[in-house]
Parts: C-alpha cells; structure tokens; sequence
C-alpha cells in the first residue's frame, strides 16, 4: 500500500496530521475506562485514506456556484469487531470532526470516516469487492500499526459481478418504492412524522442500492448524510439532486436525515406538510438518478459478461 502524500498540497497535509491526531485522541479517550489489559488489547491497526484525495482527482470549488468540496474518505481498520460499533466509539470522533470543520474552522475540508476490522476488509477482497478491491489499490496508508499487508484481490468474473449487480438493484429499489408507498399514504392520512420516516428509509435504501450495484459495498449506518456523500463520491449527478442554495433547504434536508430517531421517538420532531412535498419530490429525482446510474452499471457489466 501507498504511504506519500506528495501529490497533495501543503495544506491539505497539514489537515490530514491534524485528523489523524483528533483520531487517536478521541479513541484513547472513549477506550480510556478499559482494564488496561484491555485497552492494549484494543488497537488502530490501520488508517487508510482512499477516493479522490488518494487518486489525486479531488474538487475544491467552494467559491463557485454549486460549492462543491470533496471530502476525506479514511478507512479506519482495527483488531476487534466490538471496535466497529460506530455509537459507541466514534460518535464522539464524529462530533469532533464536524466542530473542526463547521464551527472552529480548524479544518477546512470536510471528513468521512468508516471503521472495519482487518478481517472484514480481507473478507471484502476475497469476494472481489470493488470499494475494497479500490482502496487496495488507490489507498495510502496514513498510519500502520505493523508491517500487515491487506490481502491479494480475488476479482468477480463478469458473470458473477454481473448476478450480484443485479441482485442488489433487484432487492434494494422495490424496497425504496415501498416506503415511497408508504410515505404517500401517511401524508393522506395526515400522520406527517411517519411520513417523514418512511420517506427516510425511502432515501436510505435508494443510496444503499447504488453504492452496492456499482461498489459491492455499503456501510451498515443510516446517517444520510453519510450515505449522501458516499455515492455522491462515486457519481457526480447525485450531488445536484438536493438544492443547497439556502438555509431552509438545507434545513429541510436536516429534518429528513433526522428523522430515522426523532420522527420516531421524539416527541418535539416537527415537520409540515409543505416541507415534506419539497422532500418528496427530492427523493423522487433521487431514485431517478440512482435508477440512470445503475442501470448504466448493469449495462457496463452485461457487455463485460457477454464478451467472457
């Protein structure tokens, strides 16, 4: 695995020292309560920053109209499951990041982290996924606890890389139409707040679905943002499905990622019934746009196959 950071400017090395200190003080703090036993059993193994700042194809436009920033996409491995547990040890990680970047200022590029264990990135390699088969090859290692190489690729054939595809949009987008279904009715009903979350779990599954048929991947979270990002990073035309040109949309946008806990559990979740229409049109470009982008995929890997 890559370790130079040459191809970077200046500044932007400065900022990924920065991250990787704010990684290893919120771990050491959030694993500070352990038997000493076990915290030493508790380690980082690996801190992998992979997409576009890896591949050197990174866009830093925050002047122009759209305002679009590439983020930093690090790979987090570490030696046990219970590390993975994203609630538990890395909210506070996660809080600390968004402060650095939104408040303080203190980072000027935007941060997205995932956390796996060695063996479920090696897993990923040896049934030939893609977003692992990516990092393997594009990622640079920011920090290695030991000498540990990921393991050699073991690629899909076309035939099979084209089932799975498959499978996955077969799967996920009836899923996504589903709480779409769902979402209609409960505003007929007038009952907003489930409305809000199946119109949620509609938005979820749309970027589960695209991330899996064209990565072979997708994190286990439901933080849209999160996802949002992530298969924004793969296709540019999914960052021009939600406005940002103003306050309210964003804030719109806010509520519908909140809305997985609060629609759900909390009693002071407020939406009306004009935001979730503006909302309910956003996600139904999104499903057009994630509809375009794999079925482009399928067809990519149907003359894979076909040619076999």
């Amino acid at each position: 695995m890559r370790r130079d950071l040459d191809h970077l400017p200046a500044n932007k090395r400065r900022e990924l020292e920065r991250v990787l200190q704010l990684i290893f003080e919120e771990f050491e703090d959030v694993t500070a309560c352990a038997s000493e036993a076990r915290r030493k059993a508790r380690r980082i193994l690996k801190v992998v920053l992979y997409g576009s700042y890896a591949r050197g194809g990174w866009v830093d436009e925050p002047h122009t109209a759209k305002g679009y920033k590439s983020d930093f996409d690090l790979l987090i491995i570490v030696n046990h499951k219970d590390l993975t547990d994203r609630v538990k040890y890395w909210s506070r990680l996660d809080d600390r990041l968004m402060r650095e970047y939104g408040i303080t200022g203190t980072l000027k590029t935007p941060v997205n982290f995932i956390v796996h264990t060695l063996g479920e990135v090696n897993d990923g390699l040896a049934h030939g996924r893609y977003f692992f088969m990516d990092v393997a090859r594009d990622g640079i290692a920011l920090y290695e606890a030991d000498d540990t190489e990921l393991h050699s690729p073991k690629p899909k054939t076309p035939e099979q890389a084209l089932a799975m595809a498959k499978e996955y949009f077969e799967d996920w987008i009836p899923s996504a139409q589903s709480f779409v279904r769902g979402f209609r009715h409960a505003v007929g009903d007038g009952d907003l707040r489930k409305a809000a979350f199946d119109l949620h779990q509609a938005a979820e599954r749309l970027y589960h679905c695209v991330l899996l048929v064209v990565t072979f991947y997708t994190p286990h979270v439901h933080n849209l943002s999160f996802l949002r990002t992530q298969a924004e990073r793969i296709d540019r035309r999914l960052t021009y499905v939600w406005p940002s040109d103003n306050r309210k949309q964003r804030a719109m946008f806010e509520k519908l990622k909140e809305a997985y806990v609060k629609a759900r559990y909390s009693r002071h979740y407020r939406i009306t019934a004009e935001e979730l229409s503006w909302l309910g049109e956003q996600v139904e470009e999104l499903g057009r746009v994630v509809h375009t982008v794999c079925v482009e995929r399928l067809t990519l890997l149907e003359a894979k196959a076909s040619k076999a």
